[in-house]
């Protein structure tokens, strides 16, 4: 199972503290036991851009989206035998500490597959 895993900040969480929070032994840990495919930090808020169409119009606007303290500082890409497995790995994540993690499997699209048929999929009717 592949799940995308979102590093994300917390400002009301405890303090990062470097001699506890290595993201390098993480990181080594998880790439070596393979389970980490790739990830990566991403820059602050202020250095998004928000994309829309509307009306067949590009619009783009600065930051992010949601108006929130808390912003996904990072990711990375597993591949686990399980749920629980995943759950362990994000776990040891130095974030889960002085931010949070958020794991979603991943939902594979299948656009050859015909319309009713993934509406059927998707929601169970």
């Amino acid at each position: 199972m592949q799940f995308m895993m979102f590093v994300v900040s917390d400002p009301a969480a405890e303090p990062y503290v470097p001699e506890q929070d290595n993201i390098a032994e993480w990181v080594a840990d998880t790439t070596v036991g393979g389970t980490r495919i790739t990830g990566d930090r991403l820059r602050p808020p202020s250095h998004a851009k928000t994309v829309r169409v509307r009306a067949g119009t590009t619009l783009v606007s600065d930051g992010p989206f949601a108006e929130t303290k808390e912003w996904i500082a990072g990711f990375d890409l597993l591949d686990c035998a399980s749920v629980e497995e995943a759950i362990a790995i994000a776990a040891r994540h130095p974030m889960a500490r002085f931010g949070s993690i958020e794991l979603r499997p991943y939902w594979p699209l299948d656009v050859e597959e015909e319309p009713r048929r993934r509406k059927e999929r998707e929601t169970g009717a």
